[in-house]
């Protein structure tokens, strides 16, 4: 069954064993981040050492979820040479690896015989797929669930196919 997705806190709060994400998109324009983005443009990095200074929300529900035995894996699709949203990305990445978030890159062109969704998703527990909706420039168009076994299997299967091409991010240069 689809249906409009519930808020992304409640699926991971609700999730008990692993959340794996997929991102297939070189530039995602999100109103919410572009403060940030504008600032690493002009050559700000966030501090490693100064934790109060990151995107504490999100940070804060990933340990949540680690803490108590979930599973968290991001692997993100990327034509190379990068995009510079995928710069900004890869900068940032050290803040969901403190949080206990695992994140692995795949260059687009490893990328060509994986059977991969339309679209980016979430996939909780194996069992619940939540699809993100995006815009040609990136811009967040809504999202849905489904609990389709069929659909949640080629989620799962072109999620492990790509985590086992992909680069941990400590081994991915850019």
């Amino acid at each position: 069954m689809w249906r409009t997705a519930p808020p992304f806190g409640e699926l991971l709060a609700g999730c008990g064993r692993s959340a794996v994400h997929l991102e297939m998109r070189d530039h995602y324009d999100d109103p919410d981040e572009a403060p940030r983005v504008a600032a690493w443009k002009t050559g700000y990095r966030a501090n490693s050492t100064d934790r109060a200074s990151w995107w504490r929300p999100w940070l804060d529900m990933v340990a949540e979820s680690v803490a108590r035995g979930v599973e968290l894996r991001r692997a993100r699709i990327v034509s190379e040479p990068v995009s510079e949203y995928t710069r900004y990305l890869y900068d940032g990445t050290f803040t969901n690896i403190a949080a206990g978030e695992q994140i692995r890159w795949l260059p687009r062109r490893k990328a060509s015989d994986i059977a991969l969704p339309g679209n980016d998703f979430w996939l909780f527990d194996g069992r619940l797929v939540r699809f993100g909706y995006f815009s040609g420039e990136g811009t967040y168009l809504g999202d849905e669930v489904t609990d389709e076994p069929s659909v949640a299997k080629l989620c799962a299967d072109a999620f492990e196919s790509v985590w086992a091409r992909a680069t941990p991010h400590e081994d991915y240069k850019i």
